[in-house]
């Protein structure tokens, strides 16, 4: 229960940041895991094309699962605001643990023959659904029910912490699994395993969420107003502009996000570095990254949210093409460092002040519903597109040149965002209670 002064206290609010997290770094360690398996293993297990197709087709389906993200993101926000934060968020882990189970028992195209894919691509669309609830819900559960307190950017960061933490335990769990047994065997079943994981991680998660309160500042309102039939609809109507602001923030962080993981593990592949160098950069910078996020939340409590947005996406346009050039070299320092800056701080910095800087720019009527709405169309036209068109250039122009083509691009998202940024007021101090 809360206090009597609706005031919840420290604790309580630790307590629904945990419940939060959890199911966060259960996507994180999906995405990761997935997408691995995706790249390796599913060609070979679920299509029956030759070479490279059947690794396009792979590929293809663990993209279905992000372009789904929006309508997850509107059924369950729309939810969200209608019964509450935290059965949302119930429902949701529920969805996400089920999915990724069947994926792991998805029989192989030799026993099944076509069933197998088409099974595949049904289980991934109902997985991304499960992704697209999360972030916009999560960060209003714990945002809301840290409104009065003073480190409200710090407590809304836990949602973000399960991005470095789910990169850690995805890449350190894919690492243990590999050397534990054959390539045929993983290949077999091997895989298999971490879904299995995943769904008894996620079992957890939702015992700890049952068991969590909702928000006082959803609960509060709903005693004092009438919900809305629609507020996912409604939210859309009313606030467009916002949407659209809010999105355009999170297309480059998201783009940052995806191009260094997705694809700057082939990049740095290409240049030289082994799938071990790579991976052993992405966990070096991914534990920069989580130190950076809570540096950055404590200073967006401390200063504001956007100076905080703001320097994330200034160091991202300075250093686009700087990043590449260092990766270039062959040299692991260097891309180390290349990686720590434009991975770890860019996206880890920012990250800090992102969970509340989309929270606190909606009303509680439709809160859930427009953070969820614009940070999920931003993973489409930013995280989903920007690898697609990296990898097109690369293709095209080759390794010595893209590079250049790539960074511009970033750079015209980054700009992108700080007009966003700009266009958009600071909402340090203001009242979530409305």
């Amino acid at each position: 229960m809360q206090q009597a002064t609706g005031h919840p206290t420290e604790k309580q609010i630790y307590k629904v940041a945990l419940a939060s997290i959890i199911g966060s770094v259960i996507e994180q360690y999906d995405f990761l895991v997935t997408g691995i398996i995706a790249a390796t293993v599913w060609g070979d297990v679920f299509f029956k094309l030759p070479g490279l197709a059947a690794i396009a087709a792979a590929i293809a389906v663990y993209g279905m699962g992000i372009v789904i993200r929006p309508l997850g993101a509107y059924i369950f926000g729309n939810l969200a605001d209608r019964v509450g934060r935290k059965d949302a968020m119930v429902y949701a882990l529920v969805l996400m643990g089920v999915s990724t189970l069947l994926i792991g028992l998805t029989p192989s195209f030799d026993r099944i023959g076509v069933i197998a894919p088409a099974l595949l691509i049904v289980f991934r669309l109902v997985q991304g659904i499960s992704f697209g609830a999360e972030f916009g819900t999560a960060a209003t559960w714990v945002v809301e029910q840290a409104a009065r307190s003073k480190y409200r950017a710090f407590w809304g960061a836990w949602v973000g912490f399960a991005i470095p933490l789910g990169l850690l335990l995805g890449f350190g769990s894919v690492i243990v699994v590999k050397s534990l047994m054959t390539h045929e065997q993983f290949l077999s079943w091997g895989w298999r395993i971490f879904f299995v994981v995943g769904f008894i991680v996620a079992i957890v998660g939702i015992v700890i969420r049952t068991r969590t309160e909702d928000s006082f500042v959803f609960e509060g309102y709903k005693s004092k107003s009438e919900l809305l039939a629609h507020p996912a609809r409604q939210v859309w109507r009313d606030m467009p502009l916002r949407i659209l602001r809010t999105s355009l923030v999170n297309a480059m962080f998201s783009g940052v996000f995806f191009l260094s993981f997705v694809f700057g593990t082939g990049y740095m592949k290409s240049v030289g570095f082994t799938a071990m160098q790579a991976e052993t950069i992405g966990l070096i910078a991914a534990g920069f990254m989580l130190v950076f996020m809570i540096i950055g939340s404590l200073l967006a409590d401390r200063i504001n949210r956007r100076t905080i947005l703001l320097t994330s996406a200034v160091v991202a346009f300075l250093f686009a093409i700087p990043y590449f050039y260092l990766l270039n070299s062959g040299n692991f320092m260097l891309a180390a460092i290349a990686e720590i800056i434009g991975f770890g701080f860019v996206f880890g910095f920012g990250y800090g002040a992102v969970p509340t800087f989309y929270t606190e720019n909606f009303p509680t009527k439709y809160r859930a519903s427009g953070a969820s709405a614009g940070y999920q169309v931003s993973q489409v036209y930013g995280g989903g597109l920007i690898p697609i068109l990296a990898g097109m250039m690369l293709h095209k122009y080759g390794i010595h040149h893209a590079y250049l083509y790539i960074g511009i691009m970033v750079m015209c998202y980054a700009v992108l965002a700080i007009f966003a940024i700009l266009a958009t007021p600071d909402t340090k101090g203001a009242s979530l209670e409305a």
